[in-house]
């Protein structure tokens, strides 16, 4: 149990970091208008979540310890849904509707997509 712990808090570390280094890199390439930090890591996050699940339950077998510290301790602390959610009605408040439905379809839409292409590459491999 310790393990799982441990393993979990370790790719949590890693994960929350790269989050933060994504979003100022994003902010600084695309300007603060618009959340692309957030929708960039949201679609990498489904996308490697989606990879993992299936190439480790339909392709390789693997300690499911594996899946605790990617799934939950990476992607738990890299992908961003909270932020996605408090931007958005950030810009509901704001009465920016046009950002507000571009935010909320951009990231449903590509992340569900991200989510299966993931999983589509996992079953090629």
């Amino acid at each position: 149990m310790l393990k799982n712990f441990l393993a979990i808090s370790v790719a949590a570390i890693i994960g929350a970091n790269l989050r933060y280094l994504v979003a100022r890199m994003a902010a600084r390439q695309f300007g603060p208008a618009f959340p692309y930090g957030t929708l960039l890591i949201n679609i990498a996050g489904s996308f490697i979540v989606g990879w993992f699940i299936i190439l480790t339950t339909e392709r390789i077998l693997i300690d499911p310890r594996w899946r605790l510290l990617v799934v939950i301790g990476f992607c738990g602390s890299f992908t961003t849904f909270s932020s996605y959610a408090f931007e958005s009605m950030a810009y509901f408040e704001q009465g920016q509707w046009w950002l507000m439905i571009a935010n909320i379809l951009s990231n449903n839409v590509l992340c569900l997509c991200a989510a299966l292409a993931g999983m589509a590459v996992a079953r090629v491999m």
